[in-house]
């Protein structure tokens, strides 16, 4: 399998095991389960000019925003598992280790604490929300299962 073919199935599969998890999760009611349409409406508003909200769920409404904010949250998993590829290189995918894919991974967050969250009126690292260090923490959580998920996938093509 091709360095980017394997970069695509690594970050589908990491993908996954976040939304398992947070299914887990929602079922548990340990945390609620994640709502896609408001990073859609997020991304719907960047191309009419509109990064940063006080509040998305005030901003108008974007047409297709569920489905938007799934592609969003699969089309950056794909990215990740690709940018890790070409980061890591032939040495890496000839010997995967799994401590690079999870310092990768938890790096990843820095995205959605410095772009998405405060985007959406959450503030910097959800410094806005009613609990900052319990998301902050659920969040690189929910990136350690990313990274489980992308080993899996190197296990699975290596």
């Amino acid at each position: 399998m091709s360095g980017l073919a394997t970069g695509v199935l690594m970050g589908l599969l990491g993908t996954v095991a976040m939304d398992l998890w947070a299914w887990l999760l929602a079922r548990l009611n340990v945390a609620p389960a994640p709502n896609w349409a408001m990073p859609g409406r997020w991304l719907g508003h960047i191309p009419r000019g509109r990064v940063f909200h006080d509040d998305i769920g005030k901003a108008d409404l974007v047409e297709g925003e569920l489905a938007l904010g799934w592609a969003l949250h699969y089309g950056v998993g794909v990215i990740y598992g690709v940018i890790f590829i070409l980061l890591a290189g032939q040495a890496w995918l000839d010997n995967p280790s799994f401590l690079p894919v999870w310092a990768f991974s938890i790096l990843t967050i820095a995205a959605g604490w410095f772009l998405l969250q405060p985007g959406m009126g959450l503030g910097w690292a959800a410094s806005k929300t009613p609990s900052p260090g319990k998301a902050r923490a659920m969040g690189l959580l929910a990136h350690t299962v990313f990274a489980v998920g992308m080993w899996v996938g190197i296990l699975t093509v290596g």
